[in-house]
């Protein structure tokens, strides 16, 4: 049976200012430590060429999957590991004795999970609240929404969610789940909705975006995975190597812009202020509003 390639909308985001930045010559090894959909990568390959190599993580099988399948042209010099980030050193152990120039990390998530993961990524679809981006993760959104204290929800809601509302949701949630286990996204939007008031849902920005993303991030303990990881990029990178990080949120800009001060002896910071997306790029692609890039060399 042919295996089937996943062609999703997804856009890379500041694509042409991360490879400026990253600067891949010929036969220089890179990592994607969050390769998603591989739109990043191709555009290394396309440039490392003949004999450069490119490192591809990410977590979800799913993702390695199809991006065996969309860069097979490349397959002598891709090699994909599915792994967490958080991993890094171990998996470059396993390589060998790669020489890395450049190491890139975009912290969005792929437009597969929202499209055809099918575990409550999107609010568009009524899907179970799963929102794990490996299986292997013993902790789902529905064990956090039917199990966590009100507190714990209400602090993971403020926190990573920036939820104006999270008092108020978290105990609507405690509540509702009294009365029946929470196990699909429109339940939760139910709740939502309960909890807030008519104005907040009149906005342009659903109103159960921040509690959904807050999720995600307590699922896959995105921000301490992002703080552990950091480090080992620059025992990994060689001097001069370059370092591209793409945050989506400001808890994630911030630990990057933290670490990149802390680490002022060991590096030189490339871009002053966050580069973001053009107007232009935004029209095109509404996902990139909030990305900022910051890079740095060894």
């Amino acid at each position: 049976m042919k295996e089937e390639l996943f062609q999703s909308s997804h856009i890379p985001v500041l694509q042409k200012e991360t490879i400026k930045y990253l600067d891949p010559k010929p036969n220089e090894n890179f990592i994607d430590c969050t390769i998603g959909e591989a739109g990043h990568t191709a555009a290394i390959l396309e440039r490392n060429q003949p004999n450069g190599k490119v490192i591809g993580i990410d977590w979800s099988p799913e993702a390695i999957k199809n991006c065996g399948l969309k860069l097979k042209n490349f397959k002598e010099r891709i090699i994909l590991v599915c792994d967490s980030f958080v991993n890094l050193e171990e998996i470059i152990k396993k390589q060998g004795s790669l020489t890395i120039s450049g190491i890139l990390l975009d912290l969005g998530f792929s437009s597969w999970h929202l499209e055809k993961s099918e575990k409550g990524f999107s609010f568009q679809k009524r899907e179970p609240m799963d929102m794990r981006y490996n299986p292997q993760n013993q902790l789902t959104a529905e064990k956090i929404l039917n199990y966590w204290s009100k507190p714990e929800i209400e602090k993971i809601l403020r926190e990573y969610g920036q939820e104006q509302f999270s008092e108020k949701i978290s105990k609507e949630i405690c509540e509702s789940r009294i009365l029946k286990t929470i196990k699909t996204t429109f339940q939760l939007i139910e709740i939502i909705q309960k909890a807030t008031p008519f104005w907040y849902q009149r906005k342009k920005i659903h109103p159960a975006t921040r509690t959904f993303q807050a999720l995600r991030i307590a699922v896959n303990d995105e921000l301490n995975n992002l703080e552990k990881v950091l480090p080992q990029i620059l025992k990994i990178l060689k001097p001069g190597g370059k370092l591209a990080v793409i945050s989506f949120h400001s808890l994630e800009d911030k630990i990057v812009k933290n670490f990149l001060k802390k680490s002022a002896y060991d590096i030189k910071i490339l871009t002053k202020k966050p580069i973001t997306p053009t107007e232009e790029e935004i029209k095109i692609n509404p996902r990139s509003r909030s990305a900022k890039l910051r890079t740095a060399r060894r």
